[in-house]
């Protein structure tokens, strides 16, 4: 007998209220055993001043629950707000974000009939981290943080996910060749990983392609793993692609607890009219039971709503003339899948999960950082706030009339692109410089030398707003050259 579960559930804003009684509603009719504890979190929490919309209390029944059904918050826009999803996500290290995007043909109205894929996305790293700069009056600067440990522990997880789900594909999406640390690291993980399942066949897809081709030919994917915005984008082209966005559920999983939600958002506009789609959420719980094992509910709940879906009975936002036969909101629409509860599509697949408490049986690889190399710092770019004169020539002839030891500069570059030596004349107006400065022949460059650079600097009044010390790793370069260069 399966035993009773404790999971924290925030009705939220908006719509929220409204599509999580009608998800409880539907579990509790199907016989979910879950012994609930309801948090406030969002809008509220937000104007009482707790800028992160999540409160000490509510804190502690996640840690302690580790387990929590999420309906859709609004986020006060300005003012320093964090946003409560990645804040959530990151503090309980849930890294993996699983987006199932099914097309329901011809019930739901879609240009790909034929779509079942699941996107996998890193939850933690790349620009979500969020950490960002103002440098000078024209530049600011987010930085794309991505870790070998990180990538290999996605990775890692949707292979998993692939072998434990019977799926026969996983495809890798980076930008690489753009991007050739961060996303090549990414990539190179992948490939790493993947000989690790010689029975399931990958391929790799560069973003700007792979997001075209989920738009138009979805059925070349299967499970997609990916960094996090680019994960981001494409998990909404894909839900968009299937039907409706609306339609879709996630699941965020980590070491330390899980969190399922819709995909949507809290939809401010329509609530409190009755009209909202509660499936999203809905999908999210389905997700739920299967992560503490209640998988034969899942199922029942899943095969339910799919016999209404096909059965004609829509909300109004999927409903279309020739395949919607009864209009509903979403009290009705949530009688009806309750209704049908114990029934079967006749003609959509029915789903069959089985007993098997999915996520939990999927392998959540431990991070092991990798094996310390050999770096040796070779240089530094010095990134200077300068006007002058607009030409680069005119703050090298400064630069190089300066008494700097032990280190050179090499070159001049703005947003990457080399302006100095033998560039263009037609360069880019900038008040941000890119200064790379290399060790001389034959001498060592130590922390000292750069100290002495900066001070160098700062004393002929050149500002200096940021700093990355270049190295080389086992004797390869760990830093790109500059285009053009």
């Amino acid at each position: 007998m399966t035993e009773t579960t404790s999971i924290t559930v925030a009705h939220g804003d908006g719509i929220g209220p409204e599509i999580m009684t009608s998800t409880l509603d539907i579990l509790s009719e199907a016989g979910a055993k879950l012994d609930i504890e309801t948090i406030e979190i969002g809008e509220k929490v937000y104007k009482k001043g707790v800028m992160s919309g999540i409160d000490d209390a509510s804190w502690d029944s996640l840690r302690r629950t580790k387990c929590f059904l999420k309906a859709p918050i609004t986020t006060p826009q300005g003012g320093g707000f964090k946003s409560l999803n990645v804040t959530i996500r990151k503090s309980m290290g849930m890294f993996a974000n699983i987006r199932p995007c099914v097309s329901y043909h011809p019930f739901v109205k879609t240009t790909q009939p034929v779509m079942d894929m699941v996107i996998v996305r890193e939850n933690e790293e790349d620009l979500y981290a969020g950490v960002e700069y103002q440098q000078t009056d024209n530049v600011a600067q987010a930085l794309k943080l991505i870790s070998r440990t990180g990538s290999e522990r996605i990775i890692r997880y949707a292979f998993e996910y692939a072998r434990i789900m019977g799926r026969k594909k996983v495809s890798c999406i980076s930008k690489d060749n753009i991007m050739k640390m961060v996303d090549g690291l990414f990539h190179r993980v992948f490939d790493e990983v993947a000989k690790d399942y010689p029975e399931i066949e990958t391929n790799h897809w560069i973003v700007d392609i792979g997001a075209a081709r989920i738009a138009s030919k979805p059925d070349q994917f299967d499970v997609i793993v990916t960094e996090n915005l680019y994960g981001d984008i494409v998990s909404d082209i894909a839900a968009e692609v299937s039907g409706s966005v609306g339609l879709g559920g996630s699941s965020n999983i980590g070491a330390k607890g899980a969190m399922f939600e819709a995909i949507h958002g809290s939809a401010p506009d329509i609530s409190g009219q009755g009209i909202a789609n509660p499936s999203g959420l809905l999908h999210g719980a389905i997700l739920m039971l299967q992560h503490i094992g209640q998988a034969k509910t899942a199922q029942n709940i899943h095969n339910a709503w799919l016999k209404t879906i096909e059965d004609g009975v829509h909300t109004g936002d999927i409903a279309s003339a020739e395949h919607t036969k009864v209009k509903v909101g979403t009290e009705d629409f949530t009688k009806a899948v309750m209704e049908r509860l114990g029934q079967l599509p006749e003609k959509m697949t029915p789903v069959t999960y089985g007993d098997v408490e999915h996520d939990h049986c999927i392998a959540i690889s431990e991070v092991v950082l990798p094996k310390k190399m050999n770096k040796e710092l070779v240089g530094v770019d010095v990134f200077l706030n300068w006007l002058g004169s607009n030409h680069p020539s005119e703050l090298a002839s400064k630069i190089n009339a300066l008494n700097i030891k032990d280190l050179e500069l090499e070159i001049i570059s703005v947003q990457g692109l080399k302006v100095w030596p033998e560039a263009f004349d037609d360069f880019k107006i900038s008040d941000h410089w890119c200064c790379r400065f290399l060790k001389k022949d034959g001498t060592a460059v130590c922390n000292d030398n750069i100290i002495e650079l900066l001070s160098t600097l700062k004393s002929n009044n050149l500002d200096f707003v940021k700093t990355e010390n270049l190295y080389n790793f086992d004797s390869k370069r760990g830093y790109t050259v500059a285009q053009g260069q």
